[in-house]
């Protein structure tokens, strides 16, 4: 049988924090997500939507610093794991966790791009294939990295995954907004970090929920930090990121209702097997340019100028920045 194409796809997300309890109450909550320990290691918690996993949560292993923050780690597809570990060094990045093996996950490794923003790359077993149509609620649609140089950051992914730049919005002050995807199907974006903003490149990713708004008021009473309040994105769709109750950045995306019923290219499908291990920390909570929707038309001049003074304000929010892990497969290995 054909193997399931997942070059370039986000197919796992993982959290890594100190209040597991916790943080599993606060995504059911929050995202809907449906929590239950993994059977090949009750001690890792797999999130479910109705596709089924699509995301873990762990503790931070008690060896790791005292002031180790949570974070949240996106896992890329890759069929060559060791090949497109090699090829992350030869355009510039680096090897925070060498290629390895976890049974009923796949094989791994954990990498750094050449502007410091830490990522994880899998051969995922078990892995679905990409649906059609708009992101499935409480799966992830929308992945933004916060940079110091966007074009060559896209470049060093584009060379890795086949990453197309499908467009390049003019914020004004925010600088530019590239749009990154593949096969038509929108993936994420890449914009330039505000000077002020001292916490080192880093990626941000988004669960698809119903109400932007409701989700962050429930999200602040839950005990959260306001981060970027509810705000409109071209396209129709109503985004707001905040910090868990531990710290970790997170941010969530709705669709306005004729969009989440259109029929679209692909969203991303999640493995059916907990991905693996835990990369570094993200330095979430990002002063985000622009979140776009899972299915971005282009921006009008009007909503680009409205939305570059929200990009300037929310620069201004942006946390302190993060130390990295060791990945949770790393510690499995000990």
């Amino acid at each position: 049988m054909e193997a399931v194409d997942v070059r370039g796809r986000f197919v796992w997300h993982e959290l890594m924090t100190r209040d597991v309890s916790g943080a599993k109450k606060f995504y059911a909550k929050l995202v809907g997500w449906k929590t239950m320990p993994w059977p090949l290691d009750p001690s890792y918690t797999v999130c479910h939507a109705d596709v089924g996993p699509t995301a873990g949560i762990m503790e931070i292993p008690a060896d790791l610093p005292a002031d180790m923050p949570s974070h949240w780690v996106q896992y890329i597809g890759t069929r060559d794991v060791d090949g497109t570990a090699d090829a992350a060094v030869r355009a510039g990045g680096s090897v925070l966790k060498a290629p390895s093996d976890m049974q009923g996950a796949g094989r791994y490794a954990v990498l750094k791009d050449p502007q410091g923003a830490p990522f994880a790359i899998i051969d995922p077993e078990n892995a679905r294939p990409e649906a059609s149509g708009p992101p499935p609620l409480a799966t992830f649609s929308w992945h933004e990295l916060a940079t110091t140089d966007n074009e060559a950051a896209f470049a060093f992914y584009s060379a890795l995954f086949g990453w197309d730049a499908m467009q390049r919005m003019d914020m004004g002050p925010g600088g530019v907004y590239l749009i990154f995807g593949q096969n038509g199907v929108q993936r994420g974006g890449i914009y330039n970090k505000p000077a002020h903003y001292q916490a080192p490149p880093n990626w941000l990713p988004y669960a698809r929920v119903a109400s932007a708004d409701k989700g962050f008021a429930l999200a602040m009473d839950s005990g959260a930090a306001e981060r970027i309040a509810p705000m409109d994105v071209p396209g129709g769709g109503r985004i707001a990121a905040m910090a868990d109750p531990s710290g970790a950045s997170f941010a969530i995306h709705s669709m306005p209702a004729a969009a989440a019923s259109a029929p679209k290219p692909k969203a991303s499908a999640k493995p059916t097997a907990k991905p693996k291990a835990k990369a570094k920390p993200k330095t979430k909570a990002k002063p985000k340019a622009k979140a776009k929707p899972a299915k971005k038309p282009a921006a009008k001049k009007k909503v680009v100028r409205k939305a570059a003074k929200k990009v300037a304000r929310r620069a201004a929010r942006k946390p302190a920045p993060k130390k990295k892990s060791k990945s949770k497969a790393s510690r499995r290995k000990k």
